[in-house]
């Protein structure tokens, strides 16, 4: 039986441990908080995820988790509305759609809880692979014959076995913070967005408008320690000082986020995503950026896919992984290119994008 190493804990990881198990594998996987998660931004399962979320037989739990946005404003600096809809928002886009929009660490829940059978190894990482011997930071140094590497953007596996990030990121020269405060504005199902020229975001009411998630971004490339969270609120307190809105409020509320997540919003980009025995998955080896609204969906697929293919043929599961996934990757990667570029108007394709991929049956 084939022994798997998972590195990531998010919502690749234990969707792939979820697969990996159902076909008979031995799955651990080590994480390096010291457990599950919080906060994170609204997310979407769309297209051929959520058939690969029917198939596990979560559909009805994942739809309960629904934001159930009833609709959007944009607001200038003073709070004076330019435009509202009850047909879509930006967050999760055509509301009469069958996509599901939910919380990133609901989803990440759900998928955890749907998992038996799997050790997990929180608060570890990994130091070194070499071949099939992996060695920890704490735990004892293990074999394992494949290792994945499903642990985000600023990946510690493609670090070690592929080289540094700077290889393999594009920077889109956006930066975006998400985290969870009171509903201080007293949204109803609903999400208000300021857009201004350097900074803007959107603050949206989230689990039954208990609570709201702020978005808070600027524009601008610009260098910053991705584990230096102090640093990063210091950041962006700086670039908005003196926004206007409900910006200050927000800033209040930043600075006691225990769920404070800041980062670039970036691609990666690799020629391929297998070196011997380790294999990336989702937005290690292929972000798309938030600005596609496909990275959680491109994980969801990549881990349905990657296991079927390691139960087939564990020779050329790698190869096949990416003959069936490249091209959906590709496209939808492209089409966070061209939402930058239309600043987030709807592209007439899009439905054709995300429906590219028919899912082969495992």
């Amino acid at each position: 039986m084939t022994n798997v190493l998972i590195s990531g804990a998010s919502i690749g990881g234990p969707a792939l441990a979820y697969w990996l198990r159902h076909h008979g594998f031995d799955v651990t996987v080590v994480e390096r908080a010291r457990g599950l998660r919080p906060g994170g931004q609204a997310i979407d399962v769309r297209g051929p995820a959520l058939e690969v979320i029917e198939r596990m037989g979560l559909g009805e739990r994942l739809r309960s988790f629904s934001t159930n946005m009833r609709g959007m404003n944009v607001v200038d600096a003073e709070g004076n509305e330019l435009f509202s809809s009850t047909t879509r928002t930006i967050s999760g886009g055509d509301l009469s759609s069958p996509d599901v929009e939910l919380l990133r660490d609901d989803l990440a829940g759900m998928l955890f809880d749907a998992v038996e059978g799997v050790e997990y190894l929180f608060d570890d990482t990994i130091t070194a692979i070499d071949g099939t011997r992996v060695t920890f930071e704490k735990a004892a140094p293990r074999d394992f014959d494949v290792v994945v590497g499903a642990d985000g953007l600023h990946s510690n596996v493609r670090r070690l076995v592929f080289g540094p990030e700077e290889r393999f990121i594009s920077h889109l020269g956006v930066n975006l913070a998400v985290f969870t405060a009171p509903n201080f504005l007293g949204l109803d199902h609903w999400q208000t967005f300021q857009q201004g020229d350097v900074v803007g975001g959107g603050i949206m009411s989230a689990r039954s408008n208990a609570e709201c998630r702020v978005y808070m971004g600027f524009n601008g490339v610009t260098s910053f320690d991705h584990r230096d969270v102090e640093a990063q609120r210091r950041l962006l307190a700086e670039k908005f000082e003196g926004a206007g809105w409900a910006w200050p409020t927000a800033l209040k509320h930043m600075w006691e986020a225990p769920d404070f997540h800041f980062d670039s919003m970036s691609q990666i980009r690799m020629d391929s995503w297998s070196r011997g025995n380790v294999v990336l998955l989702g937005d290690a080896g292929y972000c798309g950026s938030p600005l596609s609204g496909q990275g959680t969906s491109m994980a969801l697929v990549g881990a349905y896919v990657l296991a079927g293919e390691l139960a087939k043929d564990p020779t050329t599961a790698f190869e096949r992984y990416e003959e069936v996934l490249r091209p959906y990757v590709t496209a939808n990667q492209d089409m966070a290119l061209r939402n930058q570029e239309s600043g987030g108007a709807p592209i007439p394709e899009f439905d054709e994008i995300v429906n590219s991929l028919i899912l082969p049956h495992y």
